[in-house]
C-alpha cells in the first residue's frame, strides 16, 4: 500500500474505479485486482481523515485551554 498517496489522489483513483465498475468497463479478469485496490484506497482515505480529525481536535483543544 502506498501511504505517500495524498487523500485527493486516493479519492480520485477510487472514484475512477467506481466509475469503471458502474460503466461495466472492468473485465472479470480485472475485477479482483480492482476490488483489492479499492479496499487499499478506502483504507488510505479513512486513515488520513481520522488523522486530520484528530489533529484538528488537538489544535482546538489547545486553543480552548490557552490563557494569557
Amino acid at each position: 500500500m502506498n501511504e505517500d498517496l495524498t487523500y485527493t489522489a486516493a479519492h480520485n483513483e477510487l472514484q475512477e474505479i467506481v466509475s469503471e465498475m458502474e460503466n461495466s468497463e472492468i473485465t472479470i479478469d480485472e475485477l479482483d485486482s480492482k476490488i483489492k485496490r479499492a479496499a487499499e484506497l478506502l483504507k488510505i482515505c479513512k486513515d488520513k481523515l481520522f488523522k486530520t480529525e484528530k489533529s484538528v481536535q488537538d489544535v482546538l483543544e489547545e486553543i480552548k485551554n490557552y490563557s494569557v
